[in-house]
């Protein structure tokens, strides 16, 4: 049977501390981490251990890393091919959670999951915490050799809003997305055709993942005259469009293409743009 991509706190607490390795991946959370995290968690840096940030013109805020890089950090921490990966953060999974997971499936690594809302839902569940910071039992590096899940180029992306047969689905919120905002990039607008779908529809009230049955119809609907193959998600830089292809593989949908650059690479490559 096939491991869920999402735990929930109360199976996380009563879980053996021996038998899974935690992950806290906050961005821009380390002072909160140093001050306190969920009891053995490790903590991850979006921008030094989940990318390798060069020219954001070339591959967007933050590219993938190395394959080398995220071998030796997994390794670091004694993460092997039997080793259960629980992740969390306190972003309801968006920031970055999801995108380790992501990375982490992507490379045939099929025992992950995501702590369904996370830091604050954890405490509520009675989760320890405390701030001392876990002693790791390194292993080999991580033998990887592809990122085995979908990948889409900006040039395929331009040819993609060119096409009736393609779909570009962008996560970012309705104003990011209008153009009528932009807290991050130096532009704001949107790619041609893209449609949006924030990633937060993908949460209730509380900020847990909607069951995957409601998931399941929302995203049928919306790939439905398409190809899986000709779908690609994106969002500002290849991070919150990973919580939304959680969300898919949460309601056992198969999980289109994800382009890592974005809106962050688009928007200083001189392409075409939708904006306000």
């Amino acid at each position: 049977m096939k491991l869920s991509s999402i735990i929930q706190p109360e199976e996380l607490v009563i879980l053996d501390k021996n038998d899974f390795i935690l992950f806290d991946v906050s961005a821009g959370s380390k002072p909160r981490y140093d001050e306190q995290h969920l009891n053995g968690a490790f903590f991850l840096d979006l921008n030094t251990d989940l990318a390798d940030i060069k020219d954001f013109a070339l591959g967007g805020r933050h590219p993938l890393p190395t394959f080398g890089h995220f071998a030796q950090l997994l390794g670091k921490y004694g993460v092997t091919k039997d080793t259960h990966v629980i992740v969390y953060d306190d972003k309801n999974g968006s920031n970055a959670a999801a995108r380790f997971w992501w990375m982490l499936k992507s490379i045939g690594h099929e025992k992950v999951q995501v702590l369904n809302g996370g830091y604050a839902a954890a405490i509520k569940a009675g989760f320890a915490v405390n701030a001392e910071v876990p002693s790791a039992k390194p292993a080999e590096s991580y033998p990887i050799t592809e990122w085995q899940l979908p990948l889409a180029e900006i040039d395929e992306v331009e040819v993609a809003g060119n096409s009736d047969n393609h779909l570009i689905i962008d996560v970012r919120d309705a104003n990011r997305f209008a153009g009528l905002t932009e807290p991050i990039d130096l532009i704001a607008g949107h790619i041609p055709n893209a449609i949006n779908i924030p990633f937060t529809e993908n949460l209730d009230a509380d900020g847990a993942f909607l069951a995957p049955e409601i998931l399941k119809e929302k995203y049928s609907k919306a790939l439905a005259d398409y190809k899986i193959e000709n779908v690609i998600v994106h969002c500002g830089s290849g991070v919150t469009a990973c919580h939304t292809l959680l969300a898919m593989d949460y309601a056992s949908l198969e999980m289109p293409k994800l382009y890592v650059g974005s809106w962050s690479e688009w928007s200083r490559n001189n392409k075409k743009m939708i904006l306000a």
